[in-house]
């Protein structure tokens, strides 16, 4: 009889666990930059850098993934860091290496699944 105690406890926890998992992660969101052609990779790279603070080779891979994707997941926490993250990268400017940028890069977040 103990035996059976346990499958069932450890059943329940694991169903208990994944759960848990599905309800953190449904409270997480993405920060997701779009590319476009009003930025330099250079732009992108050094704006990941200050605003993530990542390293360049990391940067790197985003701001490629954005520019042969359309875009690129390049952060993921909580509802309002993700709002404050992406009100950063709007906050950023323009890319001062071409003339006919006009603003940020676009960022949005979207909920994680």
């Amino acid at each position: 009889m103990p035996s059976k105690i346990k499958e069932m406890a450890g059943t329940t926890l694991d169903t208990d666990i994944d759960r848990s998992a599905k309800d953190d992660l449904s409270k997480l969101y993405h920060v997701i930059i779009l590319n476009d052609d009003d930025h330099t990779f250079e732009y992108v790279i050094e704006m990941l850098q200050a605003i993530f603070g990542l390293p360049y080779a990391t940067a790197l891979a985003h701001t490629v993934e954005a520019d042969s994707t359309g875009s690129s997941i390049v952060f993921t926490t909580t509802l309002k860091e993700a709002e404050h993250k992406r009100d950063q990268i709007h906050a950023y400017g323009p890319d001062w290496r071409l003339p006919q940028s006009r603003g940020s890069v676009a960022a949005l977040v979207e909920r994680a699944k």
